[in-house]
């Protein structure tokens, strides 16, 4: 009868178990005490990521991963669906949605120096670099002008590699060029990878609870904290309304205002476009690649600039976490922070001069920021503290 009993009650115990985690994980997760705006765009993010999901599964229903009507299948739907057009505007510009509220959010990292936190930072850089590949395999799909040469130029850089490059660029394609079978492996891997990602967010997201939130003083304490909900959560409602009235007011009135004139039409395999460019968040990389003389050496350059976020965890040797307590390192972010604004406005120009000076000047700025990061910061720990002999000698508090 006990026994009867104890599997009745199952269930019950079962799901007070879900719950008690759910409440430990959204609720009565202890947060800092002065986390601060530039904290909402993680939770941004997993609105922008649901949206991605969500408005890509229904214009699933209605797309046609085939090369000779899939160009006519994205007309069908901003034509013929009902509210296809507002669909398909809110799956392309929640693309930029979301890789702003990235940049936003590893630029709060950096500046405060949240890669101190190594598991949270690499899973971080991780979910980063899988984003950019959904986002550019998403861009080919349309099978516009710029899709189909965006997917030529950038599969193309894989030549780089000696020996094995080019075998490796006829796989991804399907042949010996980009083609029906591309747009089909393509549209497979874009629809599959968003749950990839999803997946690693909860990873992220438990690593991140483990260890706790940084805050934007980089200092801790077990006693300074309050409870996540209510108070980061009303937090969280007023970003998402803010952003929401702004995200909808983008689709609504200037649907096409990031996206290629040149994808309005269907692709072309005979007819180059006049300025080849990737959408308006890998333009950074885009221009650092350019401003290489070579091939080889512009992607190594491109591959450095962006993997070099794994690298930041490693480096920092100041007491605080934070860099608002380390002018020098202030002044570098900063100085990287317009670096990379000027970057991706010179990808949108053409490439010819003064354009391909001024990029391979800021591309060096931007690289630079790493390495004169760390010694800036072994600098500073120096001259306000004196040479750092062991980690003992060196309590960080973060």
């Amino acid at each position: 009868m006990s026994n009867e009993s104890s599997m009745e009650w199952a269930p019950l115990r079962s799901s007070l178990g879900v719950v008690k985690k759910v409440d430990e994980f959204c609720v009565s997760l202890p947060a800092p005490l002065n986390l601060s705006y530039w904290w909402n765009f993680g939770s941004l993010l997993g609105l922008c990521l649901s949206v991605q999901i969500l408005s890509g599964l229904f214009l699933s229903f209605h797309y046609s991963a085939h090369e000779s009507v899939a160009f006519l299948s994205v007309v069908h739907i901003d034509r013929d669906v009902n509210m296809g057009w507002l669909l398909r505007s809110v799956h392309a510009n929640g693309a930029s949605a979301y890789f702003f509220c990235i940049y936003m959010h590893i630029g709060r990292g950096l500046y405060y120096g949240s890669y101190l936190h190594s598991k949270v930072w690499l899973s971080g850089v991780a979910l980063y670099l899988v984003s950019m590949g959904v986002a550019f395999l998403g861009y080919v799909l349309p099978w516009g002008q710029m899709s189909f040469w965006g997917a030529t130029v950038i599969t193309n850089l894989l030549t780089a590699i000696p020996v094995i490059g080019e075998p490796i660029v006829y796989w991804i394609w399907g042949g010996y060029g980009v083609g029906g079978a591309t747009l089909t492996r393509f549209y497979s891997l874009h629809f599959i990878l968003p749950f990839v990602v999803a997946s690693m967010v909860v990873v992220h997201l438990i690593l991140l609870h483990e260890k706790g939130s940084s805050n934007p003083l980089g200092v801790s304490s077990s006693t300074a904290k309050i409870r996540f909900h209510p108070y980061y959560t009303s937090k969280d409602i007023l970003g998402v309304v803010v952003f929401l009235a702004l995200f909808m007011g983008l689709c609504l009135l200037k649907p096409h205002l990031l996206g290629a004139p040149d994808n309005f039409f269907p692709a072309n395999p005979l007819s180059t476009p006049a300025h080849i460019q990737p959408e308006w968040y890998f333009l950074f990389a885009y221009t650092i690649l350019r401003s290489m003389p070579s091939k080889p050496l512009g992607v190594v350059y491109m591959g450095f600039s962006i993997l070099s976020l794994c690298f930041f965890s490693g480096y920092h040797t100041s007491v605080f976490q934070s860099n608002c307590w380390t002018p020098p390192l202030k002044a570098l972010f900063w100085v990287f922070v317009g670096s990379l604004v000027m970057l991706t406005w010179l990808g949108s120009k053409a490439a010819e001069p003064p354009y391909i000076a001024w990029g391979q000047f800021f591309s060096v700025v931007f690289i630079l920021y790493y390495p004169l990061s760390l010694v800036s910061a072994h600098c500073w720990q120096v001259l306000v503290r004196g040479p750092v002999e062991s980690d003992s000698s060196n309590p960080r508090i973060s």
